[in-house]
C-alpha cells in the first residue's frame, strides 16, 4: 500500500486534479465570446471520461496486500554490551583511583606568626 496519503491513493488526487483543471478551464472559457465558448462542453466531457476511466479501471487491487510483520533484530547487541562493560570498568577504576587522592590528601599545618 505505498503511495497512500491520508488513507487515500494517488487516483483520488488525480481525479481531484482533473476536476480542478476542468473547473479552471470552464471559468476561463466562460469569459470568452463567440464559438470558443462552446469548448466548455468538450472540457467537461473529457474530465468525465477521465474520471470514469480512473474509477472503472483501477490499477491497484481493491483488497490490500497483507502487511508483513517486520522483525527488528539488534545485530550490535554483543558489541554494545561489551562497550558498556568496558565503560563501567573504566569508570569504577577512575572512581577508586580518585577516592584515595581525595581522602588521603595531606593537610599541612599553618605556620604560626611570630613577631
Amino acid at each position: 500500500m505505498t503511495g497512500m496519503v491520508f488513507g487515500v491513493g494517488t487516483g483520488v488526487f488525480l481525479i481531484a486534479l482533473v476536476w480542478i483543471v476542468a473547473f479552471v478551464l470552464t471559468m476561463l472559457l466562460s469569459r470568452t465570446t463567440g464559438i470558443i465558448k462552446l469548448a466548455i462542453v468538450p472540457v467537461l466531457l473529457l474530465a468525465l471520461i477521465i474520471t470514469l476511466i480512473l474509477l472503472f479501471f483501477p490499477r491497484g487491487s481493491e483488497v490490500p496486500s497483507p502487511v508483513k510483520e517486520v522483525q527488528i533484530v539488534d545485530t550490535l547487541f554483543i558489541g554494545r554490551y561489551v562497550l558498556l562493560s568496558v565503560v563501567c570498568v573504566v569508570f569504577l577504576a577512575a572512581l577508586f583511583m580518585l577516592l584515595p587522592l581525595h581522602l588521603l590528601e595531606p593537610v599541612y599545618a599553618k605556620p604560626l606568626r611570630t613577631h
